[in-house]
């Protein structure tokens, strides 16, 4: 984080690209959709769980948390959502994108693109 901004750009883009809800997000890391996109890193068949999931339930804790108790490492995580969702959402399909492991992946980073 720059000293120039003091985490506020960071902060306000966060918010701006994570467009789900603690809550809304909790209930979506449950569901088999959520569970089967993403790259896991021990691979497909190594099991365990994808980054994107585990990214998701980071979101959770820092929805829940105040801005003054966020820490350094918190704000790299801040933009690594938003450089994800940046990225993905600029690969797009084309269609009905509701039933897509394209929307799961992004929904698993806490952006719901159909909002």
């Amino acid at each position: 984080m720059s000293r120039s901004d003091d985490g506020r750009d960071t902060y306000r883009e966060f918010t701006e690209a994570v467009n789900m809800n603690p809550g809304e997000l909790s209930t979506w890391l449950e569901t088999d959709e959520s569970k089967q996109v993403g790259w896991h890193k021990g691979g497909r068949t190594g099991g365990g769980e994808s980054v994107g999931h585990e990214s998701g339930r980071k979101i959770i804790n820092l929805l829940r948390r105040k801005r003054g108790d966020l820490s350094e490492g918190d704000y790299k995580h801040m933009r690594k959502v938003v450089g994800y969702v940046r990225r993905h959402m600029a690969q797009r399909p084309s269609g009905n994108v509701r039933d897509t492991k394209w929307r799961w992946s992004l929904m698993n980073w806490g952006h719901d693109p159909l909002k």
